[in-house]
């Protein structure tokens, strides 16, 4: 490492962020879906009556509204999201997962905890326990 800690460490992450998403990222093909859309189908599946408000999905999931919207148009051409809207104010547009998005999402996740625990095999459970609790502290 350089003089330069702090940072040459964000570089090492984002080389980490990158390695998980190439790693990821294929398994996750074979439904269709990148990293992303899987992220998006995990949090809606998270939500209450799997339905969030596309800011709040656009946060969960860290993209911007716009990026989001991006996101969100060809899930919705395949049927794995729909909009709703909130009955008491048409401002708002809702995302809800379908059926269709609540059965690719539960086949998706099974590849993906199988490519996550390969990513981390490397370091035994109480290292990923500590590495879990770093990054809560740091989000």
């Amino acid at each position: 490492m350089s003089t330069s800690f702090p940072g040459e460490l964000l570089v090492q992450l984002t080389k980490f962020q990158t390695t998980v998403q190439k790693r990821l990222g294929g398994p996750l093909s074979l439904y269709g879906i990148g990293l992303t859309e899987f992220l998006v189908l995990r949090s809606l599946s998270l939500a209450p009556d799997y339905k969030m408000r596309r800011i709040d999905l656009a946060e969960a999931v860290g993209l911007s509204a716009s990026g989001v919207t991006r996101v969100l148009n060809p899930m919705e051409k395949i049927g794995l999201v729909e909009k709703d809207h909130v009955e008491r104010d048409a401002r708002v547009r809702l995302v809800a997962l379908t059926e269709a998005g609540k059965n690719v999402f539960k086949e998706a996740w099974v590849v993906f905890d199988q490519a996550a625990e390969s990513v981390l095999a490397p370091i035994d459970q109480k290292t990923q326990q500590a590495l879990a609790d770093i990054i809560e502290a740091l989000v």
